[in-house]
């Protein structure tokens, strides 16, 4: 499976939003969107006004990589979307949402949706019950995500359990840090998205 290992920061300057790559650190004065908030490269402040074509392709990439989902994956989310009843820019970003990384980074037990992926891959998590290691797993209503308590220790979760306080856990999620569980009390509404995206943009990109 494809990894990007280079620098995570680069890419919020890139799309010229913060993707939130890096957990706490993007809340800091370390953050790098911040203190260079051009896209990276040498020609980074100097770059003419994009096309509609670039403004649609830069805003497919920015909710690609916010999710950490590949190109093909994206494609396939869209199609689904597309395909479903309802505004299929909100059943896109619904679907992202509804993901099992994503639910575990929401819940605040991991301080990125990339660390929530790992964790998830290694098995950390139950989903109603059992052993849930599949990042791309959709959450329903009345489901629960917890940690076991054998690994309940684990000082990663421990230390990001800190972190849902700064960024808030949605409404359509109920998180109980004591006992180390989430519930999924609703389907996620588009409104309880308040990352700056724009899915429109992504709409057009596809249907060219």
């Amino acid at each position: 499976m494809a990894k990007y290992n280079e620098s995570k920061c680069r890419l919020c300057r890139r799309e010229g939003s913060k993707l939130m790559l890096k957990g706490d650190r993007c809340f800091t004065d370390k953050c790098a969107f911040d203190r260079r908030p051009y896209a990276p490269g040498q020609h980074g402040r100097t770059r003419k006004k994009a096309t509609d074509y670039a403004t649609q392709l830069r805003e497919k990439q920015k909710v690609r990589r916010m999710y950490g989902v590949l190109e093909t994956q994206f494609l396939n989310y869209f199609t689904k979307a597309d395909m479903a009843k309802g505004v299929t820019g909100a059943n896109l970003l619904i679907s992202l949402e509804r993901r099992l990384d994503s639910v575990v980074y929401r819940l605040g037990f991991a301080h990125s949706r990339q660390q929530a992926r790992q964790l998830v891959r290694h098995g950390i998590f139950t989903l109603n019950g059992h052993k849930a290691n599949i990042p791309s797993q959709l959450v329903n209503v009345g489901d629960i995500v917890e940690v076991p308590e054998k690994k309940r220790k684990i000082a990663v979760i421990a230390d990001a359990q800190g972190a849902i306080a700064r960024r808030g856990c949605p409404a359509w999620l109920e998180a109980d840090a004591s006992a180390f569980r989430g519930v999924v009390k609703a389907m996620p509404q588009r409104e309880d998205i308040q990352s700056p995206i724009n899915e429109d943009l992504i709409v057009e990109y596809y249907s060219k």
